[in-house]
């Protein structure tokens, strides 16, 4: 049900640039307010490029909230504009891309928060820079533990320690990698060999699947880390095929190796080897196609498609955009809620001028029961959400298509 970019053709690709731009004021500039009485709101995306599948229709869900937004009106007739950035250098999504990205967005007084990345390792790299500054940084799609939980999150607010700028929407790499292993289970999947990309997000989803698919007695077979850039995967396979595993999983994401991966799985003696991963395998059809077929994977989100508090949101989108939902648009728009709700509060409070940043921050923190297509938001202590959900997803006919999902509670 999911359309991503490289099934559009180059006439719709013109066509969204130019609904980005439209809604987007460009750098940030509203259209209808004087300077100073205008909050931007900053989203770093991978939006060219291998991620761009994803990145764009993540990238619709939360521009679409701030139009509408801007159609509402915020409080003392203040504007609200959108300053949309790429994170992606030669079509992959980078970390110092990210972080000079979020330096733009600092420099800017207006810009009082900001939603994204798609990928972890960028927010890790981005967390401190968004500490340093105080601004509110939502995540709708950074799963790794590490960005919110341990000595790992602790050493991303070195510059002010007792300050929490990041949240997020999404469940966490745990979550994913627990729930796969106990899906891999039920379809009776004895033995697996695994390989990650050694990235971030990747290594953290493919060692807890590791844990956990061995703590449900599984056995793992083998666990490889690729080497970054790498294209050809066929010696690997060889290897792999050679001890018959039942299954494949794969910690990363498709730019990374996944969809190069499933495609020469075919050619190595592994074509009808199930394969299995985490959200990011999720447009693995743009490069395997109808050879996605056999895998499975997740999504830290809801399904919003099968949300009843979701088919405003879908009905507009769709009517904006003219595509299906992306798999983060519900995500993105809600974190985009977040953003909006937290500065109307902070701006209600303060007799309706221009918030600052930190009366910002302080309301996203105070998020609680928000309504949302994606369900109620509020976060821990640790700035993630209360609610999470985990959706899986298998490939027919090179398409996505739904197989179930878990509410769970932090």
């Amino acid at each position: 049900m999911r359309v991503f970019r490289s099934l559009m053709t180059p006439l719709a690709l013109a066509a969204l640039a130019g609904m980005l731009g439209a809604c987007s004021n460009g750098g940030g500039s509203s259209s209808s307010n004087a300077a100073g009485t205008t909050v931007k709101i900053g989203i770093d995306l991978p939006t060219s490029g291998g991620d761009a599948s994803v990145g764009l229709s993540t990238q619709q869900g939360a521009l679409l909230a701030i139009e509408q937004a801007q159609k509402k009106g915020l409080p003392g007739g203040l504007g609200l504009a959108a300053y949309p950035l790429d994170d992606a250098v030669q079509g992959v999504h980078s970390p110092q891309q990210g972080v000079a990205n979020v330096r733009t967005f600092a420099s800017d007084d207006a810009v009082l928060a900001m939603i994204g990345p798609y990928n972890s390792n960028v927010a890790a790299a981005e967390i401190p820079v968004t500490n340093a500054a105080g601004l509110a940084q939502i995540g709708p799609s950074v799963v790794s533990d590490g960005l919110t939980m341990g000595d790992a999150a602790k050493m991303l607010r070195r510059a002010n320690p007792t300050v929490n700028a990041f949240f997020r929407v999404c469940s966490t790499d745990s979550r994913q990698g627990s729930a796969l292993a106990q899906f891999a289970r039920k379809l009776n999947y004895k033995s697996v060999y695994i390989i990650d990309d050694n990235e971030t997000y990747g290594l953290d989803l493919a060692n807890r699947f590791e844990q956990d698919f061995k703590a449900l007695g599984g056995s793992v077979l083998g666990h490889d880390h690729l080497a970054k850039n790498t294209q050809d995967f066929k010696a690997l396979l060889i290897k792999v095929a050679g001890v018959k595993p039942d299954l494949v999983f794969y910690g990363g994401v498709t730019s990374t190796g996944g969809g190069l991966i499933r495609k020469q799985m075919f050619g190595t003696g592994l074509g009808k080897v199930p394969f299995m991963g985490g959200d990011g395998i999720a447009d693995l059809a743009t490069v395997a196609g109808k050879l996605s077929d056999g895998t499975y994977y997740t999504l830290a989100a809801p399904n919003a498609e099968k949300l009843p508090a979701a088919q405003t949101f879908v009905k507009d989108y769709v009517a904006r955009y003219h595509t299906p939902i992306g798999p983060y648009s519900a995500n993105a728009y809600a974190a985009a809620e977040v953003a909006i709700n937290a500065v109307v509060l902070a701006a209600k409070a303060d007799g309706n001028k221009l918030p600052t940043r930190a009366q910002v921050l302080a309301q996203v923190a105070k998020t609680d029961a928000l309504a949302t297509p994606i369900g109620p938001i509020g976060f821990d202590a640790n700035g993630d959400v209360k609610n999470p959900v985990i959706s899986l997803y298998g490939f027919k006919n090179g398409v996505p298509y739904f197989i179930n999902q878990i509410n769970l509670k932090t």
